[in-house]
């Protein structure tokens, strides 16, 4: 049998949605940043601030204890020894200064990640500018709102409660979150997504939320209110991106409960070195033991841990994704189990014809010519596709003049044309196409048929009904239809295969989520033969197959049970369920109110392929958390070969061997730790605030990585830097 088939299975015009995910957002930090962040960091440094930091407020403590020690040390004959060895003069104030600017540095860290979404909050503000409304005042869901006779009252946005009413016209804003209720518009939603492109939005569907603040650019819609005054999505947004509601996250604070518990006990060995050095005649010095003791403690984490899950959400909300908190960020790095939709997540939702299928007999470029004909006049991308096709093949048609289009419709389930001869074109399902001709089963079309449905695709009969006063040849200039055609009630001619195509570079993406221990499940409506044939060639692990609502919700319940995370993406009322019941539940902006209510997060973008990017983003948060702690804990180790043997090689002389950097002197070691232990936090927060970059691996595997380069970088870097501080200090007369 002759086939004729497209020339590529993907059309020119749809791209990757993958590409956005590998935009990277702008540079982390810089001299504009820290200028913006300055004075909020100075703001921070006010005690309350720092009660949920315990590591830092510690360092606050020590800092403002040993400032009290710098002013009154002139009252009292001057700087304390150490171990039995002199300090300088400047010493306390140097340690003194030295703890403030740790602290700050911790601020800086803060401020910086939380002002990087100052811009964009900024931006958003302007769509919140009160607007006027027109309410109305009597709404009857049977009449026609829409209409200028509607009886309406202006009124502030402010005032608008939930429920109410409003209708908005081409030009004006949307004056608060909402559903339409009635009508249908082009929307601009610039000012929230960031995308030119206007959208439509409609009533009676999964595309049927509005944000306030976004403009109506044309036609009029009814709008039901969904949010209170003040709690419209856009403040939630405003909030978050500025990071003023985060929450912090379980494991966030398990880690600051432990870093708590570590300054403790840190805190308890260091107030028990004095009473020992006491004993052996060397007591030391109030400075040089908060000195000891901020170094000990894990300070670096500590500064830069609100940082890092601030710049977590950020990454996100620079790919248009709102987190409603930072659990969910979490979680989806820990996601273990992946639903995807079928239809815009794993294909691109718009079936393209692929080849044509002839019956025996039957030449396949006359079947494309009649079934062009007959989708000249259908507007759906399907219709369109067909065209398309013949047109690759050099085969162009035109409507004749005075023939009447025939529309799709549910009852008929066909499309088609009808010539001014009397002659039918229809093309359709195959049973209703049978019907129409009032034809017995073909076994030859029932076998093409199951074969394109087998392979994924959807199979179109094309099929013609000759008038008695037809030409054979009315419907093509190259060649005449088979006499049969002519004589009999109609002929079927074959098969146009619609293909719904995979997307580009899904295979690799998932197995890549595979090689990071990630299960991925194809959600769709379509019968399991489709079903599977779409599977396998996307390359999910399963797929579960005419879904309902249930089935996702018992699916979704099923994997949790067996103790995996499950990530889903939803945007109909029907997903809700499944949304609030996920652990990472992604919904649509374009979707319902009640699905953006249910989901954790909010895709403005509505792309449904960025869930893959989500737990990529909340694996590198895990990720840089555990790099840091790992290089925080690491790095205390030179700070103990630094300090130790400097406050007790004076009354113990063999503790010289254990000062394997050769410090100049105690007061220079002790100091020198305690610069690099401020300094140390500044370099580290372009990758506190950047990420550490993701790399698919095992958990063994990014556990080995995070001992080699962070924990052996931890070890050495601590050493060259307090060295070369050591150097420099050595230059300062006293010291």
């Amino acid at each position: 049998m002759t086939l004729i088939t497209t020339p590529s299975e993907t059309p020119s015009e749809q791209q990757d949605a993958a590409a956005s995910a590998s935009t990277e957002p702008p540079r982390a930090f810089g001299w504009a940043q820290l200028t913006q962040a300055l004075p909020g960091a100075l703001r921070k440094l006010n005690p309350a601030s720092l009660v949920r930091n315990p590591v830092m407020l510690l360092v606050w403590v020590g800092a403002a204890f040993t400032t009290v020690l710098a002013i009154a040390e002139p009252f009292l004959g001057g700087p304390a020894d150490s171990g039995g060895t002199p300090v300088p003069a400047p010493f306390t104030w140097g340690i003194a200064i030295w703890l403030w600017l740790t602290v700050l540095f911790a601020n800086v860290a803060e401020s910086v990640a939380e002002g990087r979404g100052k811009a964009q909050a900024a931006s958003l503000r302007k769509t919140r500018t009160s607007t006027m409304a027109r309410k109305v005042v009597r709404y009857d869901a049977g009449a026609d709102a829409t209409a200028e006779r509607s009886e309406t009252v202006d009124v502030s946005s402010a005032e608008l409660q939930r429920d109410d009413i409003v209708i908005v016209a081409a030009g004006e804003l949307i004056p608060g979150d909402g559903d339409i209720v009635a009508g249908i518009a082009t929307v601009d939603e610039s000012a929230i997504t960031g995308e030119s492109a206007p959208v439509i939005r409609e009533s009676g569907g999964d595309r049927s939320a509005v944000t306030g603040g976004t403009r109506v650019l044309s036609d009029r819609i009814v709008v039901r209110i969904t949010s209170k005054p003040g709690e419209t999505f856009v403040d939630r947004m405003i909030a978050l991106v500025e990071g003023a509601s985060r929450q912090r996250t379980p494991n966030e604070i398990a880690l600051n409960i432990l870093l708590a518990s570590l300054s403790i006990v840190f805190v308890v060995v260091v107030l028990a070195l004095n009473p020992i050095a006491s004993y052996a005649a060397s007591p030391v010095s109030i400075p040089v033991l908060i000195a000891l003791l901020v170094c000990l403690i894990p300070t670096t984490i500590g500064a830069l841990l609100s940082a890092i899950g601030i710049a977590g959400m950020d990454r996100l909300v620079q790919r248009n994704v709102l987190a409603m908190s930072g659990r969910a960020v979490e979680a989806a790095g820990d996601v273990t189990t992946l639903l995807l939709d079928k239809t815009g997540t794993i294909t691109y939702g718009n079936r393209q014809a692929h080849e044509v299928l002839p019956l025996a007999g039957v030449d396949p470029e006359e079947l494309l010519r009649v079934a062009a004909l007959a989708s000249l006049a259908d507007p759906t991308p399907e219709g369109a596709s067909i065209v398309a096709l013949a047109a690759s093949h050099g085969i162009q048609v035109e409507e004749p003049v005075g023939a009447v289009v025939v529309p799709f419709t549910a009852q008929t389930r066909m499309s088609g044309l009808d010539l001014p001869d009397g002659t039918q074109i229809r093309k359709g399902a195959g049973s209703a196409i049978s019907a129409w001709l009032g034809l017995d089963s073909n076994a030859e079309l029932t076998t093409l048929t199951d074969g394109v449905a087998s392979s994924g695709g959807t199979p179109l009969v094309v099929a013609v009904r000759m008038a008695d006063n037809a030409t054979p040849r009315s419907l093509s200039s190259s060649r005449s239809l088979s006499e049969d055609a002519a004589a009999t009630d109609g002929e079927v001619l074959g098969v146009v295969h619609l293909k719904d195509i995979v997307k580009d570079g899904l295979r690799e993406r998932f197995e890549e989520l595979r090689s990071m221990g990630i299960r991925t499940v194809m959600i769709t409506g379509d019968n399991p033969l489709t079903a599977a044939a779409i599977a396998k060639e996307a390359g999910v692990d399963d797929f579960l197959a005419e879904a309902t609502p249930e089935q996702k919700l018992e699916l979704i319940k099923r994997e949790q049970e067996g103790g995996r995370l499950v990530a889903m993406t939803g945007d109909g009322t029907n997903d809700a369920p499944a949304l609030a019941q996920a652990d990472v539940g992604v919904a649509m902006n374009t979707g319902t109110s009640a699905a953006k209510e249910a989901g954790n997060m909010v895709d403005l973008d509505s792309d449904p392929t960025k869930l893959i990017d989500i737990v990529r983003i909340g694996k590198q948060l895990l990720i840089t958390r555990g790099a840091l702690t790992t290089f925080s804990l690491a790095n205390d180790i030179a700070k103990y070969f630094a300090i130790i043997p400097a406050m007790f090689m004076g009354v113990f002389p063999g503790l010289a061997a254990l000062n394997i950097m050769q410090l100049h002197s105690p007061a220079s070691a002790v100091t020198s730790a305690i610069i690099f232990n401020a300094i140390v936090i500044v370099f580290l927060i372009p990758l506190a605030l950047r990420g550490v970059k993701y790399r698919p691996a095992s958990a063994s595997q990014i556990l080995q990585r995070n001992l080699l380069v962070y924990g052996l970088g931890g070890v050495i870097a601590p050493f060259i830097g307090i060295k070369l501080i050591d150097l420099v200090i050595t230059l300062i007369p006293g010291f």
